[in-house]
């Protein structure tokens, strides 16, 4: 049977309460973000690494005497 509380021109609204604010994942990761952190420097092994592929790039030639 059809609900007769409801006219033909009305429809069911359901209506949504606000969400109460979300809570932050990581609340220091704002801190972080305020003082623009970055990233680290290179460490020195992989200046090194890149150093010993550039040698190996670089095409050796002989010295005419």
């Amino acid at each position: 049977m059809a609900n007769k509380a409801l006219a033909t021109r009305q429809k069911m609204m359901l209506r949504v309460q606000p969400a109460p604010p979300l809570k932050p994942r990581n609340p220091f990761a704002g801190f972080a973000k305020q003082r623009s952190a970055g990233s680290h420097a290179k460490p020195v092994a992989s200046e090194r690494l890149a150093a010993k592929r550039a040698l190996k790039k670089v095409k050796l030639e002989a010295d005419d005497k």
